[in-house]
């Protein structure tokens, strides 16, 4: 077991990841080892490597798109004025101003999908109003990951219906086909797992008052000094804008396609003048900078993906695991989910994991007597674990951005441990005891 080459691959790709090297050269890297450690061809390693790049492309194309979609709402400012007003009605206790975030924040990922990029809208003028409330601020990034990941988990909406895709997709490649069972209708476990630790994270962890200093930093006005920030009053453009992006999620509701939705959003807003012709390339140009590198990470996990598979490795592998599980679902659940967690957090993106883990997971769940469901939630919990915790995350990085403006949010113990501590242990939890039920 200990020379199988899914084996040695995957110690080698977490390896590399946990020593910062770049994930894309540490899926490359690791693909190549698996192949030599198969007896593979190099080339031939490459070639399938390449081969299965293709496997994503749809995924690669809507988040480009909605990067796109994204830059252009941004433009119009009209995710600006939304968090104006809000920022200066937000009043009462500093708890309702956390869950407000938290509320706030699910719309990211869904009806208005710009991801992290409202987060340096919203929250640095909120710091001088948390400070007075001496709110802890490892309750804000708890929210702010919450927002950022919860909804992409459990509903298959904007960025969830990407993730729920790929488990599908990456489920039948491996040789199980859901065929008309939806991967939501066991996601939402996860889902209520971090609504869990969201909950135990306000209420009770991070309760307690904590003061920090005001600074010139934290601004003035709206959190900024008065020159830094222009008032921004509702207009054309902005109704352009929201009925641009109210038309994407209708359409992916309806239809289905992130692309199409994207489309038309795109289309709507420049039919409305919220957005120019000539600014189109920009709006591209922002999406790929935006979301570029995610898309080719998904690109390469799932050549990545192919390799893992054209090395032979994974039925050896499945048989000598699931003889030391000696059946038993509890433990074999507890070792699964564990193996998705050093992989996600040391890739830093759940999305990316998924090609991944789904190569040695389904066939392994299928050896162990898993129903199909229990492998969906199996295989999307483990994958679930890369957002919250880890340092190289955009659901980490995001809200320490944000948070940190004055120096005194740090990145590690104030938002990487508390979202480990009330995001990935329940996500553990409910995905273990969930997979032995259903």
């Amino acid at each position: 077991m200990i020379l199988n080459p899914v084996l040695i691959s995957v110690i080698v790709m977490v390896t590399l990841s946990l020593f910062k090297l770049n994930v894309l050269l540490a899926l490359i890297i690791a693909a190549l080892t698996g192949g030599l450690a198969a007896g593979m061809p190099l080339i031939e390693t490459m070639e399938t490597l390449l081969g299965g790049m293709g496997g994503n492309a749809e995924t690669a194309l809507n988040y480009i798109l909605l990067g796109a979609l994204a830059a252009a709402i941004e433009k119009t400012g009209a995710a600006t004025i939304i968090t104006q007003k809000l920022s200066k009605s937000m009043k009462g206790t500093g708890k309702s101003l956390v869950f407000l975030i938290a509320f706030i924040s699910i719309f990211s990922q869904n009806l208005i999908p710009v991801h992290i990029a409202f987060i340096p809208i919203l929250i640095p003028p909120l710091i001088m109003v948390m400070n007075k409330l001496r709110i802890d601020r490892r309750a804000v990034a708890s929210a702010l990951t919450f927002g950022l990941k919860a909804p992409y988990v459990a509903l298959p909406v904007g960025y969830g219906l990407i993730f729920h895709n790929i488990i599908r997709d990456e489920m039948a490649l491996s040789g199980l086909d859901l065929g008309e069972a939806e991967v939501w209708h066991v996601m939402w476990i996860p889902g209520l797992a971090m609504v869990v630790g969201l909950l135990i994270a306000i209420l009770v962890t991070y309760r307690k008052p904590r003061h920090y200093r005001d600074s010139e930093k934290t601004g003035f006005k709206f959190g900024f000094k008065d020159h830094e920030w222009e008032e921004v009053t509702f207009n054309r453009d902005h109704a352009f804008a929201v009925a641009g992006a109210l038309s994407a999620l209708i359409v992916q509701l309806t239809i289905g396609s992130l692309v199409l939705g994207a489309i038309l959003g795109l289309l709507i807003m420049l039919a409305g003048g919220a957005i120019k012709w000539y600014s189109l390339d920009d709006m591209i140009h922002s999406g790929i900078s935006m979301m570029g590198f995610i898309a080719f990470v998904m690109l390469v996990a799932s050549g990545y993906g192919d390799v893992i598979r054209a090395t032979g490795g994974i039925e050896p592998l499945v048989e000598s695991v699931s003889g030391s599980f000696a059946g038993n679902q509890f433990i074999a659940a507890t070792g699964m989910i564990t193996l998705g967690l050093l992989i996600t957090m040391g890739i830093g993106t759940s999305f990316g994991t998924i090609p991944i883990i789904a190569a040695i997971y389904v066939p392994l769940a299928l050896e162990l007597g898993f129903s199909p469901m229990a492998t969906v939630l199996l295989i999307g919990s483990a994958a679930a674990l890369g957002d919250a915790g880890s340092p190289a995350s955009d659901s980490t990085l995001g809200p320490t951005a944000g948070l940190n403006v004055d120096g005194q949010h740090d990145h590690i113990w104030d938002t990487c441990v508390p979202t480990f501590m009330h995001y990935n242990i329940p996500i553990m939890i409910f995905g273990i005891i969930g997979a032995l039920v259903l």
